[in-house]
C-alpha cells in the first residue's frame, strides 16, 4: 500500500517506552477519532534526522496544535530504548512528540517506504514522509525522494493544512 491522500495507513503494532518498559501501541486505535500528524524517518541519531527532520517538528509543534492536531508521532525503524534516549537528547519528548518504533520495519514495508543505503549502514529503514490524518484518513501527504529531507519537514507539512 502506498501513501495516498484519501487513503489510510495500514494497521500496525509499534513500540514505545512506557513507565515500566517497552509497550505495544496499536496505531489504528491511536488515530481513531483524532487529528494526528505522523512522520517517518530513517533512524534516530542519523544526520538529517537529528539536525533537520526532528527539529522541524519541534519548531512547528505549537503551530500544528493551534490547527487542531492532537498528537505528532515520529515513526522510525528503531527500538524503543534508542527512541527514548533520542527523544530526550533532541528535545522531541519535551516538545510533546511521540516516538514510536517500527523495530522490524513491517509497517515501513507495508507502506512501501523502505529505504536501504548499505554504504551508510542503513538497511530496511524508512524513507522520509509526513502525513496529516483525520480519523485515520490521510488528508495531506508529503513524501521526499530517497536520501532527501525537504518536503517532509514540519514547515512544509504545516503549509498544507
Amino acid at each position: 500500500m502506498a501513501i495516498l491522500e484519501g487513503g489510510r495507513l495500514p494497521d500496525a503494532k509499534l513500540v514505545t517506552m512506557g513507565v515500566a518498559g517497552p509497550e505495544t501501541v496499536d496505531l489504528g486505535t491511536r488515530l481513531k477519532g483524532r487529528k494526528v500528524v505522523v512522520f517517518g524517518l530513517p533512524g534516530a541519531y542519523t544526520g538529517p534526522c537529528s539536525t533537520t527532520h526532528i527539529p522541524s517538528f519541534i519548531r512547528t509543534a505549537e503551530a500544528f496544535r493551534k490547527k487542531g492536531v492532537e498528537e505528532i508521532i515520529c515513526i522510525s525503524v528503531n527500538d524503543p530504548f534508542v527512541l527514548k534516549a533520542w527523544g530526550e537528547s533532541t528535545g522531541a519528548s519535551a516538545a510533546g512528540i511521540t516516538l514510536l518504533g517500527d523495530a522490524d520495519a513491517a509497517f515501513t514495508k507495508a507502506l512501501k517506504m523502505e529505504f536501504t543505503a548499505p554504504h551508510l549502514g542503513l538497511v530496511n529503514r524508512s524513507n522520509r514522509y509526513a502525513v496529516v490524518l483525520d480519523d485515520g484518513v490521510i488528508t495531506a501527504a508529503n513524501i521526499d525522494k530517497p536520501g532527501e529531507c525537504d518536503i517532509s519537514t514540519g514547515e512544509h507539512l504545516l503549509e498544507r493544512i
